[in-house]
């Protein structure tokens, strides 16, 4: 029942927020009631993944270990977006930026968006996975071009094409792995029906490169080099709370997405064949953002290409295996968290300032005494500072392989060394300096900040404990992927 509520709330919020008629409060209302329901949801899954290792609804919703980590991590960033868009949005309202008929399409986009991750999660089926991520392409392009900028409708169309090819060769490679089924009328295919269709297989070459094309097709989605190209455009061209999600959310529904049909290619093949293909992936999608980072010049975009890195170091851990698996999952979590805390930081930042370029912003600490001290404790946790959870991800990754891989590992280490140097050049800019005589000290409004302190502080809090419950859940999601 807990799955079809998530399901039917944002869909309900967004048909009411689509009649409201000429007043914002109805619209901020509907988010911040639907909100808190869709995290009880989730909530009360977890409570049944936990007892049970797995729980549906039906024949069409299903989740487990695997999923409900990723679906705690939409969850949990939907929630913190829900409000914070509330405080952002009144924030650009109070500055003429917008008015009340784009932040109706705003609430009505961000609704639709929330439904169709959580769809793409609990599905039971590939096809319907695979309908739900390509119906968040929908509902983000319009997002991204919200604004109507000339830059903002190039990257918009740039998401959509460059998506909605990937996510084409994604389901071609979804067909050829429908190949092995016996031929039988009625038949409704699901995520185990295919593995153990895989583990029957007989012609290897088939498997092989239906998951190449997969990988490629939702590795676009994911943001994994060199299919990254749209990300960096889109991100830093979205309002900062759907940069949020995009970056904390949407890139580890694509990514489970991957995982899934890597279940199905180790039962035909073993881990070898998928494992090297998500090595050298990770690997081309840590050493490309390195580089790009130190020479960045907005930090919306510096961001953007932090999400690039992370989703290379999480492929990584998959590929590495082992311990490399558990500490990539939560990985996810961690970096989900942190760059949500970015986004918003970067939001406010955005607000007071009115650009997105480093530098024009200096002062932040001064101009905004609580988003600056927030950055600056966010920087140091994204780029892996103890005693932040990531410094121990990746650790536990590089550690996992060090053995059969050390170049792969000492090359990330350099490219980590490398982004570590580009973000404090760029973060000490802009939150150390002067502030400009036209910048007045002080924050835009409590919910721009309440949610990145919400956040800052689960953050701190599993970084330095991990709950029994969340342990247990990201052992069993481990198991699952080997």
């Amino acid at each position: 029942m807990a799955l079809l509520v998530l399901i039917i709330t944002p869909l309900v919020a967004a048909f009411i927020s689509l009649v409201v008629r000429r007043k914002v409060l109805p619209l901020e209302w509907i988010a911040a009631l639907a909100a808190p329901v869709e995290f009880a949801a989730v909530v009360y899954t977890a409570i049944g993944v936990f007892y049970e290792g797995r729980y549906g609804y039906g024949s069409y919703l299903y989740i487990d270990a695997l999923s409900l980590i990723v679906l705690l991590t939409i969850a949990v960033v939907g929630f913190a977006s829900s409000y914070y868009s509330i405080g952002y949005l009144r924030g650009e309202v109070a500055k003429g930026i917008v008015g009340f008929r784009r932040v109706k399409q705003y609430f009505v986009l961000f609704h639709l968006f929330l439904l169709a991750m959580f769809y793409a999660v609990v599905a039971v089926n590939p096809i319907l996975m695979w309908i739900a991520i390509e119906a968040t392409t929908l509902s983000t392009a319009f997002l991204i071009s919200f604004y109507n900028k000339p830059s903002a409708m190039e990257a918009a169309w740039k998401y959509l094409i460059i998506n909605s090819i990937g996510l084409l060769l994604g389901f071609l490679g979804t067909l050829l792995f429908f190949a092995p089924l016996p031929d039988s009328e009625g038949t409704f295919v699901t995520w185990q029906l295919l593995q153990e269709a895989g583990a029957a297989a007989q012609n290897p070459f088939l498997v092989k490169t239906a998951f190449i094309f997969v990988l490629i097709g939702y590795g676009t989605k994911a943001g994994l080099a060199p299919m990254h190209t749209w990300l960096p455009d889109a991100h830093s061209k979205a309002p900062s709370p759907i940069s949020a999600m995009l970056s904390g959310a949407l890139l580890n529904c694509a990514l489970l997405a991957i995982l899934k049909f890597k279940l199905i290619t180790d039962a035909a093949l073993g881990t070898a064949f998928s494992q090297n293909l998500l090595i050298f992936f990770g690997i081309i999608s840590i050493a490309i953002p390195a580089f790009i980072i130190i020479v960045q010049k907005n930090y919306k975009r510096l961001f953007a290409y932090s999400s690039i890195e992370h989703m290379g170091i999480v492929t990584l851990g998959f590929g590495f295996g082992g311990i490399g698996s558990f500490a990539a999952l939560l990985h996810m979590v961690y970096h989900s968290l942190t760059k949500s805390i970015l986004f918003f930081s970067a939001g406010n930042v955005l607000l007071k300032y009115g650009s997105t370029k480093i530098a024009n912003v200096g002062g932040a600490l001064t101009a905004l005494p609580f988003t600056g001290k927030i950055l600056i404790i966010a920087f140091l946790a994204i780029t892996g500072v103890p005693p932040f959870g990531l410094f121990l991800t990746e650790i536990y990754i590089l550690t996992a392989g060090i053995g059969a891989h050390p170049f792969a590992v000492v090359l990330v280490l350099l490219m980590l060394a490398l982004i570590f140097v580009g973000f404090l050049r760029f973060v000490t800019a802009m939150v150390f300096g002067k502030t400009g005589e036209t910048i007045k000290p002080g924050e835009v409004n409590v919910l721009t900040i309440a949610p990145p302190v919400f956040l800052m502080a689960l953050l701190l809090a599993i970084s330095v404990s991990l709950p029994s419950a969340l342990t247990a859940w990201l052992h069993a999601a481990a198991a699952l992927i080997h």
